[in-house]
């Protein structure tokens, strides 16, 4: 393997701050608390709060822009509009969501970014006092979160029936030695998957990855997967 080290950095991985020089050759590759990959953000402390926080300002960022041309515009059809909100908005906003560990903060932050981009479209604000689900219904557009889910769910699927020696079913199984640091453990996104399984599906943890090995049961089980009620 080549390796560039003018286009490489080096990352530990670990809640406190460790020292790790690399040397490759002659150059001791500068060490980073954050890199993006792919157009992910990676962060030393293996959280994705940061990630999810900056698909959210990006997504603002595109509404901003395109709010008087397009979004507010009278010309335009809200067919036109929706397409761009599904072409662009979209998946600026949920890129790379497979992965996500979502909490009820992010959860709430997602749809505030999905509904303020909805209710311009449909021509109302937050003092109309219309509830989330109706504008939806209203535009035919389904649950962002809803999709998110989904997705999360289908790649869970996708890793379980990974068969041996595929690195990311092979990292999905893993189970690191050594001892857990002091405080809280973090939720793992296997963890989290597994809960929202049981919250959404009623899937036990000790049966989901049987039901999830059945390609045919498990991609029926998501297409039936309920929107989440609006809060309130």
């Amino acid at each position: 393997m080549r390796i560039s080290t003018s286009k490489s950095e080096a990352m530990v991985l670990d809640r406190k701050k460790v020292e790790c020089l690399l040397r490759v050759k002659e150059e001791i590759l500068p060490q980073v608390e954050e890199f993006k990959y792919l157009g992910v953000l990676f962060t030393s402390e293996g959280r994705m709060e940061r990630e999810i926080d900056r698909r959210i300002g990006a997504a603002s960022t595109v509404m901003r822009t395109l709010h008087r041309s397009v979004v507010v515009k009278r010309e335009l059809s809200r067919k036109a509009k929706l397409s761009i909100y599904r072409s662009i908005f979209v998946p600026t906003l949920t890129y790379g969501h497979e992965l996500w560990v979502m909490t009820e903060r992010t959860r709430s932050r997602v749809q505030a970014a999905e509904m303020s981009f909805l209710r311009r479209v449909a021509g109302l604000s937050l003092r109309d006092r219309v509830r989330s689900s109706a504008i939806r219904e209203e535009l035919g557009v389904e649950s962002l979160l809803l999709r998110v889910e989904r997705s999360q769910m289908g790649w869970l699927g996708h890793l379980v029936r990974m068969p041996p020696g595929r690195l990311p079913g092979e990292v999905f199984r893993a189970c690191p030695s050594g001892r857990r640091p002091p405080g809280r453990p973090r939720t793992r996104w296997r963890d989290y998957v597994s809960r929202l399984a049981w919250e959404r599906l009623g899937i036990p943890p000790d049966e989901l990855e049987e039901v999830a090995g059945e390609r045919e049961v498990w991609a029926s089980l998501l297409r039936l997967l309920p929107p989440r009620p609006d809060p309130g």
